[in-house]
C-alpha cells in the first residue's frame, strides 16, 4: 500500500502590481529569475477559480537552487484585495524569511529599492541577527543571519 508522502516545498506565490519592480527586488535580496511567462485560458482559471485570466508570472530561485517564489501580475481578472498592509500579527500567510550573509550590508542596499524596516534589527542571543522590512510593493519580508 503507497503512502502518501510529501516531496518538497515547490514554491511560495506572491501577488504584486509591478512584476518588473518585483524581479529588481527579489534580485537585489540575491534571488535569481528562473523564468517569466504569460499563464492564460480557461485551463489556468479552473485551477484558481477565477474563470478566464491572463497572469504574468516570474520564478525567482534562492542561489541553492532549493526554494522559489513565483511572483504573480494580475492582468484580468484584475485584484480585488490588499493586504500588504496587515500588521505582522494578522492572520493568513505573512511573509517570506531569507537568510541573508549579511543583514545589515542587505537592509541599506534594499532601503535605495524604497524599502522600510518594520521595527528594529535584533540580535537573538548568539545565534541570528534578524529583522522584518517592508520591500517593494509594501511586502513583508523577514531577513535573519546566522551568526
Amino acid at each position: 500500500m503507497a503512502q502518501n508522502q510529501l516531496i518538497r516545498m515547490d514554491n511560495v506565490g506572491i501577488v504584486v502590481e509591478s512584476l518588473d519592480n518585483a524581479i529588481s527586488f527579489f534580485t537585489e535580496i540575491g534571488l535569481k529569475l528562473e523564468g517569466r511567462a504569460t499563464v492564460e485560458g480557461e485551463w489556468a482559471g479552473r485551477v484558481t477559480g477565477l474563470g478566464d485570466q491572463r497572469v504574468e508570472i516570474a520564478m525567482m530561485v534562492t542561489p541553492d537552487g532549493h526554494s522559489r517564489l513565483e511572483i504573480s501580475q494580475f492582468i484580468s481578472p484584475p485584484t480585488i484585495s490588499d493586504h500588504r498592509t496587515a500588521p505582522v500579527n494578522s492572520l493568513g500567510y505573512l511573509r517570506v524569511m531569507f537568510t541573508v550573509a549579511d543583514i545589515d550590508e542587505l537592509v541599506l542596499r534594499l532601503r535605495k529599492h524604497g524599502a522600510q524596516l518594520v521595527g528594529e534589527v535584533m540580535r537573538y542571543e548568539d545565534s541570528y541577527k534578524l529583522c522584518y522590512i517592508r520591500g517593494s510593493e509594501g511586502l513583508l519580508i523577514g531577513l535573519a543571519q546566522q551568526l
